[in-house]
């Protein structure tokens, strides 16, 4: 059993015994405050409530699903009690304005720490499939290797599923996806068991790397959880943070993590300084958590290019970080957290009406001419596709104008932006039989932007 498994079931046993902390609560609701005239460049929310623990992470993970840049915060959760500052903008560094979205912030941290609210993530699965009633979830964590969303999304078009949303992580060798599937005759979940057994099956043969099964499971979970949530989860119980002479990364381009002890009131102070990018906060937050270790008190600060964070910690059981080992341990699972997320190589956005196969054939023509996927957003609206992807050469290195070329002809498409890099011909070239094959199957494909994505997304 895994850490994070272990951590959560003692930690579910203890809450479903604690009937009196919940009546302290109910007697106690949180208070959420919101401040448009405390500060000249960012609306204030202020947030006090009784504490418990993983208090702090459920509000950051709100105001990031609100899709708020975090500038600034204080945190102080000491003494049974959660009292925190965020100083938060929008994508364009302005102030909340809209009551709609301030109403949402105050009402979604009140659900989020409400008496009958749970503060503990559920449990990771390395390879997991949960239905509810529109979607099956399936989440996979392996061996990274070029062709492996090609070779995942193509077992599932094989079997007849759509792929309506799916985020895949890539990190230190190892790779972590959460998707969205549904049946193709209904449209809806997947509930035959027969199919759902095949379907966990063929992906651990996937997933299995010389006949290895490392982080592959075909364990059945009972509800869906926050995609990215659950992807720092199942990273984190697969060790990505392991690192082997062959995975380090440039020293230049590390984050710069310490951790030292304030001996007199007990804490271990973490401190983090690292190029500042959206929901850095809660990329660490998940970690620290992941981690059962508590934040007491704590200061972040964003506003330039560098972030820095500072948290006063104590494990669960109430102790510093005791050793050089743990210290070691503790400082590679935050730089982890915080690399998982860097998007490295280029950014392909692809827009589409959407069909079963369209991520298949989308990736496939990626392996095709020797590309390989460092990350990947797939979403569905209202039969758009709108596919974000990541790649890079199967060497890891970037890729040449004259591939991205192929790959446009291959396409049929004639919108192709290159930002960082040699710039593409512009002009519409003689497309072969091919890409007049491949341009009538895919339709309306459109590529809406390429850019080069090696700054953080």
């Amino acid at each position: 059993m895994s850490d994070v498994d272990e951590m959560y079931s003692s930690c579910d046993s203890w809450d479903s015994d604690d009937e009196y902390e919940k009546f302290i609560q109910r007697m106690n609701p949180p208070r959420v405050v919101i401040d448009n005239e405390a500060c000249s460049n960012a609306t204030v929310v202020r947030v006090d409530s009784v504490n418990k623990y993983g208090m702090l992470l459920e509000v950051v993970q709100v105001l990031t699903d609100l899709n708020l840049i975090i500038t600034k915060a204080y945190i102080s959760s000491d003494a049974g009690w959660f009292m925190d500052v965020f100083y938060v903008v929008d994508w364009e560094g302005q102030k909340i304005r809209d009551e709609t979205i301030i109403r949402g912030i105050v009402d979604y941290i009140r659900k989020s720490l409400g008496a009958e609210s749970s503060s503990y993530p559920s449990r990771s699965r390395s390879v997991d499939v949960a239905t509810s009633c529109s979607y099956t979830w399936i989440e996979l964590t392996g061996t990274d290797r070029p062709g492996l969303l090609s070779e995942v999304s193509a077992v599932l078009t094989d079997l007849k599923c759509n792929v309506v949303t799916a985020e895949i992580w890539t990190h230190n060798s190892r790779a972590a996806g959460v998707m969205q599937v549904t049946d193709e005759a209904s449209g809806s979940a997947i509930i035959d068991p027969k199919k759902l057994s095949m379907i966990k099956d063929l992906l651990y043969n996937v997933l299995k790397v010389n006949g290895k099964a490392r982080g592959a499971n075909t364990t059945i979970s009972k509800g869906a959880t926050h995609t990215e949530r659950r992807l720092h989860q199942l990273m984190f119980a697969d060790r990505d943070y392991d690192r082997s002479v062959h995975d380090l990364v440039d020293e230049g381009l590390r984050p710069n993590v310490d951790i030292v002890n304030c001996h007199d009131k007990e804490y271990s102070v973490v401190t983090i300084r690292c190029k500042d990018r959206p929901k850095l906060l809660f990329d660490t937050l998940c970690t620290i958590t992941d981690m059962q270790y508590v934040v007491f008190h704590g200061s972040i600060d964003s506003e330039g290019p560098e972030a820095y964070q500072e948290y006063f910690i104590r494990h669960i059981d109430g102790s510093p970080v005791n050793s050089e080992a743990e210290r070691d341990r503790v400082i590679q699972c935050i730089e982890a957290a915080i690399e998982r997320r860097v998007s490295k190589g280029l950014k392909l956005e692809l827009c589409t009406t959407d069909r079963v196969g369209l991520l298949s054939d989308v990736t496939r023509i990626f392996r095709e001419n020797s590309l390989t996927v460092t990350r990947a957003e797939v979403s569905t609206k209202a039969g758009k596709a709108i596919n974000a992807f990541y790649v890079r050469d199967a060497a890891g290195n970037e890729v040449d104008a004259n591939r991205l070329e192929s790959i446009r002809q291959a396409i049929g498409l004639t919108v192709l932006q290159v930002k960082g890099q040699t710039e593409v011909s512009k002009s519409p070239s003689q497309e072969s039989p091919t890409s007049f094959f491949l341009g009538s199957l895919f339709k309306s494909i459109t590529l809406c932007n390429f850019s080069c994505a090696k700054s953080y997304s």
